[in-house]
């Protein structure tokens, strides 16, 4: 991908004039192809041909045109596949995440390397109307006073889906058998490369994994039926070099294995006598549940293995780094039977998480939960190129949270959709709402996080109040969160707790994350919660499979507010909380009082910058 496209020359644009351009910013290039508007060049690598775009493109000026500098991408390949550029470098993932899922299905999103301040990501949506909309709306939009540039890029998936196969015209199959000892015979496996194998490196072993020509590396790939790539070239003088497998898990761990036993064989060969353990990189989203609750998974891999495990601070996380570094200390066969447990416990995860998602995206329709945020659409997963300092690409298709809710739990009564009763798609200022979330006593830590960065990080995402109230004497088991926000803020910082929960531990792998939320209502308004006999609130039960009470005999507070309780999961507790504050809102709209026969509507007020 290092041919570039130049557009909007002028009739007097000459092949002098461009070589001018490119030779004064020191950019490499071979010769020019130019044609009436627009010229074509290639340059040596990916990484100059990314400069010249950053360095050209809207920013010089030939003959009074201003250059338009981008991929050159043929029209067969021009399909799903984009470049972002001009990304903010603090922004959070959850936010481009939620950003770029307006448009469609995110199948991958991935951090490429650049010597620019800005991030870059290269995008691959469903489908090829998804990513021609993301292109028409994202580029030149303002971003943090950030003007993203958004582009197609060469999709090989695409082109490949328009060669004809091979040995037979398009559309007919080859003519008879493939032919003893033809390449077809001997073909590899399917790589399963969903998950791939991910570790670190020490730079002075790079050179041995390779080997003559590239001899050692292509033994390897032969004998383990892996893909192996070494991503020598990125993070420029870093003590480690990150090298992604794709292979099915015991060809991932076969490669894993002789890649350390080679960095052996040369520590002795060179003297060198410090400790060499075994890095894995995991995306964050998973680490969690390969800890377990109070680390018990992690210390059980530990014993059984006799390892050494320590995992990379939370800290380390940012927008170019998703994922953490977990250490093993032990001799090769020790290392090796733990990353096989480790990389278990890892595409379990994954394959837990996609199967919700694919769950929940039938759910709701017309509510999109990856506009949201609520799940990282293109979230970083274990990806093929890479460093350690940078998100890695080959995303996981679908990846998601589950909210701790079972497949059979998160199901909807029939007939009823969320998408109906959430009311999260409507336009314009919502009232902001008060809800009380209970949680277990020793969750407390996990949602707040260390020095309180989860909490605060939560609290931005979500745009809502998050509070952990004092510890009630009388129920030393659960503690309370005041959650603060409108309904979307309520919907967001709720699921993700939901999520959390569920994510660290704090629920078995087969229980569901039931929790109790308490809303006040005026106390004047509970009778019509309750119903004639019980009614509406039978029917709130039996409409969202949550528990639904209004406890008796309350003394309202000193608002003359009293509680209402929802017992439930995740979606049967915002199907209820949705559902009670339509009820009130509907009191509210009887209580307002109505206008008098000839009485003159309210005139909205005027601003400073209105017409006169």
């Amino acid at each position: 991908m290092n041919k570039l496209y130049i557009g909007n020359l002028g009739e007097q644009a000459s092949v002098e004039d461009l070589q001018g351009i490119f030779g004064e910013r020191h950019l490499k290039h071979s010769a020019f192809l130019l044609k009436t508007g627009y010229a074509f060049v290639d340059c040596p690598d990916e990484k100059i041909a990314m400069k010249a775009i950053d360095i050209l493109s809207g920013k010089v000026e030939l003959h009074g045109k201003v250059l338009e500098v981008e991929f050159s991408v043929p029209k067969r390949q021009r399909s799903c596949k984009l470049q972002v550029r001009n990304i903010p470098p603090h922004l959070q993932w959850e936010v481009l995440d939620g950003m770029l899922a307006q448009y469609g299905a995110v199948e991958n999103c991935e951090q490429v390397n650049t010597e620019t301040e800005t991030a870059v990501v290269n995008v691959r949506y469903g489908a090829k109307e998804q990513a021609r909309l993301a292109m028409e709306k994202l580029n030149g939009f303002m971003l943090e006073d950030f003007a993203l540039k958004v582009s197609y890029i060469p999709d090989e998936a695409a082109a490949a889906a328009d060669t004809p196969p091979a040995g037979g015209r398009r559309g007919f199959p080859p003519r008879g058998p493939p032919r003893a000892g033809s390449p077809s015979m001997g073909a590899r496996p399917r790589l399963q490369s969903d998950v791939p194998l991910r570790i670190l490196v020490p730079t002075q072993f790079v050179g041995a994994i390779i080997g003559k020509e590239g001899a050692t590396i292509r033994n390897i790939t032969k004998q383990t039926h892996s893909k192996i790539d070494i991503h020598r070239k990125e993070n420029a003088g870093a003590a480690e070099k990150p090298i992604t497998v794709h292979s099915t898990p015991d060809g991932c761990s076969n490669a894993c294995k002789t890649i350390m036993e080679i960095m052996l064989k040369e520590a002795v060969d060179t003297k060198f006598t410090e400790e060499i353990p075994l890095k894995i990189l995991a995306h964050n989203n998973f680490v969690g549940r390969l800890i377990g609750k109070e680390g018990r998974n992690l210390k059980k891999i530990e014993q059984d293995t006799e390892t050494k495990i320590t995992i990379s601070p939370l800290q380390d996380l940012t927008l170019y780094n998703p994922e953490r570094t977990i250490t093993v200390k032990g001799s090769i066969e020790a290392c090796a039977r733990a990353e096989e447990e480790v990389m278990k416990k890892v595409r379990e995860s994954y394959e837990n998480d996609v199967a919700a998602m694919n769950l929940q995206s039938n759910l709701i329709p017309g509510l999109n939960l990856n506009a949201l945020g609520l799940f990282p659409g293109c979230a970083p997963g274990m990806g093929s190129s890479m460093g350690s300092g940078a998100p890695p690409p080959g995303a996981h298709s679908g990846y998601a949270p589950s909210f701790g809710v079972s497949p059979a739990a998160a199901a909807p009564p029939p007939g009823i959709t969320l998408a109906h009763s959430l009311s999260l798609t409507k336009t314009g200022p919502q009232e902001s709402e008060t809800v009380h979330l209970f949680i277990p006593a020793a969750a407390v830590g996990a949602i707040i996080g260390k020095q309180g960065q989860h909490i605060k990080q939560l609290s931005r995402f979500a745009c809502a109040s998050i509070k952990i109230a004092q510890a009630d004497p009388l129920d030393a088991k659960q503690r309370m969160v005041i959650l603060v926000g409108p309904p979307e803020a309520q919907f967001k910082a709720q699921g993700r707790i939901f999520g959390k929960l569920k994510e660290e531990n704090f629920f078995g792998p087969k229980e569901e994350v039931k929790l109790e939320a308490h809303i006040l209502v005026p106390s004047f308004a509970a009778g019509r919660v309750i119903g004639k006999g019980g009614k509406t609130v039978n029917e709130l039960q039996n409409l969202t499979s949550a528990e639904v009470v209004v406890p008796r005999d309350q003394t309202p507070d000193e608002n003359d507010q009293v509680i209402v309780k929802i017992i439930g999961h995740f979606y049967s507790s915002q199907l209820a909380q949705r559902k009670i504050q339509e009820i009130l809102a509907q009191v509210r709209r009887q209580q307002q009082p109505k206008p008098s026969p000839g009485a003159q509507p309210p005139q909205p007020r005027r601003s400073l910058g209105d017409r006169k």
